[in-house]
């Protein structure tokens, strides 16, 4: 079974942006939701991926990927996909044995900026670099599939 263990946190400052490797832009849909999974399509610069993730809440996750032809994934965005998309650039910034995703997102998630690290145990110990801030992996609100319906220019805290 594939899981996942990710942990999020929001940023104290744009330092990061000094050590990024590289970047890509990635827009993503739902197909479907329910309380038990959620299936997205996504693209991530030129390749795309259809992606089952439980709907369990914090940081370890069933997840499954599984890339599809970018032609089928923009069609799949454009005509399965209720609005909005979520957009965003992901950068990636290496720190020791791990890799940081730091997403700035886009749209009406814009000004909304996370950090997610992925680890092989929910315990293994990583850097947390100066620019890391609080910890929102138990936060509902920062999930992608809770922000299509809940969008960040609407929260109010």
């Amino acid at each position: 079974m594939a899981k996942e263990i990710e942990r999020k946190f929001l940023l104290v400052n744009d330092d990061w942006r000094d050590e990024v490797d590289s970047s890509c832009h990635y827009a993503q849909g739902y197909l479907s939701n329910s309380d038990k999974v959620s299936i997205r399509i996504r693209t991530a610069g030129e390749k795309a991926y259809l992606n089952f993730k439980s709907a369990t809440l914090g940081i370890t996750r069933t997840e499954y990927d599984y890339e599809v032809p970018l032609a089928d994934a923009d069609d799949m965005l454009a005509s399965f996909c209720d609005g909005p998309l979520i957009e965003k650039v992901r950068y990636f910034v290496t720190r020791g044995d791990h890799t940081w995703e730091i997403d700035v997102f886009e749209g009406d998630n814009a000004g909304l900026v996370v950090a997610e690290i992925e680890l092989q145990a929910e315990e293994e110990a990583f850097a947390r670099p100066d620019w890391i801030g609080a910890e929102v992996s138990d936060d509902s609100r920062y999930y992608n599939v809770c922000l299509v319906t809940h969008p960040y220019c609407e929260w109010t805290d």
